[in-house]
């Protein structure tokens, strides 16, 4: 026999509500919830279900479908908040990379412009068909957004960078919680803003399966083939760049997601 619930809440709420007991040698589709009849194997079921959530650490139990699964296993980056880079990389997979999506975050790029001025990627994350770059455009600091290929977002300064030493930031304040929601980006060079623009809406789930994380450089495709096209190197010297990621949904955040989805699959039905 095979024992699964359909309880949404806590642990308690497992062992007390909603239990199915199926006789799946006779019964493969689970039509005849047999819980009822035979109690004691039910008890029994539930007491081994909770022996081995325990030993493998699967608890707190909870119905954040999508968020689980997408999330990387196993993971390089669980837990952390501030990335930092120097020099040139290339081909970090997204699952190494800092995830931006569905939170707040900044980018921050400390460079050094020769005389003569530079160009070239600064750190990107997708492709053509969906992700962020944030460049220098004939010395022209960019952040751009493609939203699945679907809309363009671009955030520019109106002024070259001078030869010397520079600090480009890109802060994106997330309206959440939720996926796909929209925000507001500031551009900023040296502590002063030369652009600002909301957005209405963020990539939801995923940003490349088939690109990657990269710094100094833009491998494969890139985000706006209107500005540039790959490799894109950067002519100046990159001597740090940080991704900060703010926390994203809280646990009640979660839960009241979770619980709006449940409701829009039901009215679905």
């Amino acid at each position: 026999m095979t024992l699964f619930s359909k309880t949404k809440t806590s642990e308690l709420a497992m062992i007390c509500h909603l239990w199915e007991l199926y006789n799946i040698a006779e019964d493969y589709s689970e039509n005849n919830d047999l819980s009822a009849k035979y109690p004691d194997k039910l008890r029994e079921l539930q007491e081994l279900f909770l022996v081995e959530a325990q030993k493998y650490q699967v608890f707190p139990l909870d119905n954040s479908i999508l968020s689980r699964l997408l999330t990387p296993r196993p993971s390089a980056t669980a837990g952390r908040t501030e990335f930092s880079y120097s020099g040139e990389i290339s081909g970090i997979p997204d699952g190494s990379a800092p995830n931006t999506l569905g939170k707040s975050y900044s980018i921050t790029a400390e460079v050094e412009i020769p005389q003569g001025g530079a160009e070239g990627m600064l750190n990107t994350e997708g492709s053509r068909f969906g992700g962020y770059g944030l460049y220098l455009l004939k010395g022209k600091p960019v952040f751009a957004y493609n939203l699945l290929a679907v809309e363009h977002f671009r955030w520019e300064g109106a002024e070259a960078l001078a030869p010397g030493k520079h600090t480009i930031l890109f802060d994106f304040k997330y309206d959440g919680p939720g996926f796909g929601k929209g925000g507001t980006g500031v551009l900023s060079v040296d502590g002063k803003e030369v652009a600002r623009k909301t957005i209405p809406h963020t990539t939801p789930f995923l940003t490349t399966i088939d690109e990657s994380f990269d710094v100094g450089v833009d491998t494969r495709t890139g985000v706006d083939d209107n500005d540039y096209q790959p490799p894109f190197r950067f002519t100046g010297k990159l001597i740090k760049l940080t991704v900060n990621l703010k926390p994203g949904m809280t646990a009640e955040d979660q839960k009241r997601f979770d619980e709006e989805v449940s409701r829009a699959r039901l009215a679905a039905e």
